[in-house]
Parts: structure tokens; sequence; C-alpha cells
């Protein structure tokens, strides 16, 4: 992989989400020597935020192993379609659905799409996500804490909502948490908050659900090489972006992406309401 240094760092991008297209170097979404194995194979899943970073590895990683892919993007048109013909070159379908998921009636319309095009929907990777860094708690507005709110953790309940409406047993939902929801995080307040609750949300639901056979999981990054990390921090947090971690770099998504596999495969079949840490040696707590 592209090694990331204090010097080759990209520059601040102004507006979230970001985008991968424009990141030098580029963050690595799969390993060249990955080797698939059928584990998702004739699977659908729907990815939100599936074009770029550890979605796109999530959504081309899925693809290797079998699965066909509808991917959830705000408005990044080129680096949606840039992972469409990843997915398509491995032989899968893939389906772009474009929007908003703060929004209700739209999470439930993505749902719905994928279920209209492929007849099934298997597994939901609820991965999208949202950041404002803030020093101090008094500058988070109400505006910034109903858009992080929404963002992360309602259309979790939104899109779990819709999609378990068409699962059946040997399903699986896997949601995208975070190290900050482990530890403390004092410039992310309101995103470490809204992490903490997407794991909780993760062990309830996986013990609401237990009962019908359907898993619900989650991956907890730690920090990791995405469109989101230049969007949201100045160069001075960027240039030293993962340094923390045991191991003194940022994560890429290719090293994100085989854990998703593992939740989705039947390999993980007696695994539920369980959170696996993929940080570079933070250590976590709960």
């Amino acid at each position: 992989m592209a090694k990331i240094t204090k010097t080759n760092r990209p520059r601040k991008q102004h507006r979230q989400p970001g985008i991968e297209a424009k990141m030098k170097p580029a963050p690595e979404y799969i390993k060249a020597g990955y080797l698939p194995a059928g584990k998702l194979k004739n699977k659908v899943a729907l990815i939100t935020g599936g074009d770029s970073g550890i979605g796109r590895s999530v959504s081309v990683h899925f693809a290797q192993e079998g699965a066909d892919v509808a991917i959830v993007y705000l408005d990044e048109d080129t680096d949606a379609r840039e992972t469409k013909r990843l997915v398509e070159e491995a032989g899968r379908q893939c389906l772009l659905i474009k929007g908003d998921i703060k929004k209700g009636t739209f999470c439930k319309k993505a749902v719905e799409k994928t279920v209209q095009q492929f007849g099934k929907l298997n597994i939901l990777v609820n991965n999208a996500g949202m950041q404002f860094p803030q020093e101090d708690v008094q500058d988070i507005t109400d505006e910034q804490l109903d858009i992080t709110f929404r963002t992360n953790i309602f259309a979790q309940f939104y899109f779990a909502e819709a999609a378990l409406r068409h699962m059946q047993a040997g399903d699986c939902i896997i949601n995208t948490t975070s190290v900050t929801a482990y530890r403390s995080s004092p410039g992310l307040i309101d995103y470490s908050a809204t992490k903490g609750a997407i794991t909780t949300f993760t062990r309830s639901l996986a013990t609401n659900l237990a009962g019908k056979n359907i898993r619900v999981n989650a991956i907890a990054p730690g920090p990791v090489w995405t469109p989101l990390i230049v969007a949201t921090f100045d160069e001075e947090k960027i240039k030293s972006f993962g340094e923390q971690t045991a191991m003194k770099r940022a994560g890429q998504p290719s090293e994100l992406g085989p854990a998703y596999v593992f939740l989705a495969s039947e390999e993980a079949s007696f695994i539920t309401g369980q959170v696996i840490h993929v940080n570079g040696g933070e250590v976590v707590n709960g």
C-alpha cells in the first residue's frame, strides 16, 4: 500500500463527506493479494456510505466474495461510479442509490429499491457517518447536533427497521461504530456520543433479533485513512493522523474490509451483539 507520511498527505478538503478521487496517496481499498473464497455467494448487501473509504472497501470485498451490492451515498458521484466499476469488475451487480440518509423516508425507499432490483436483502451495513470537530463543547450548535445524530444513529434505526421487513433467518446487520465510543475524544464529543449509541444499539438489537436468527454486530475502527479525515480535520491534525496508535500509523480501508466479510459470513454464525476492534493497537474498555 502507498505509505502515508507527513510530506505526502493531501491538503484538507472543505466539504463533507470528502472525495476519495482527490486524495493522494489514495486509500487502499483491497490488498493486491486478497484471495476470495465465495463466502457471500449470491448474497445481496446494502451498504451506506459505500462509495468511498471503508464503505468502498466493504463493497469491493463483498463483491469479491460473491455478493451483489447496493451502495447508498450522498452526492459523491465520481467515487460512487468508480466503486460501481470495481464491483462489476469482480463480476457482480451494483446499484447506486443517491440521497440523504438523515431522512427516514429516503432510507426506506433505498431498501425498497434494493429489494426491487435484486429480489432480496441479506446483509445491511450501516456505515455512513459525519463528524464536525469542535474543541469547545459550547461551539456545538443545535444544527450540528441534529446533523450528526440524524446521520450517524437515526439513519441506522431507519435502515434497520426497513431492512428487517425483508430479512430472514441467517441474514445479518453490521454497524460501523468507532474507537471513540470506548475512549475519550474531547474534540469529537457529539460524534463519539453517536458512536456510543451505535454500540449499544448493536447489542440491544442483537438480543432482540436473536430468536429470529438474524445477527447484529459492529466494527469499531480506529484512525483510518478515508475522505472523512481530510474533509474534517485541519492540516496539522492530518499530518499526525494515526500516530497515537500502538502501530504509529493510520489504518487503510483494506484492513477493515475483511472484518466485515467475516461478520457477514457463515463462519460468524454464533457471533451476535459483538464489536470487532480494528484500531492499530489502541487499548479500549468495554
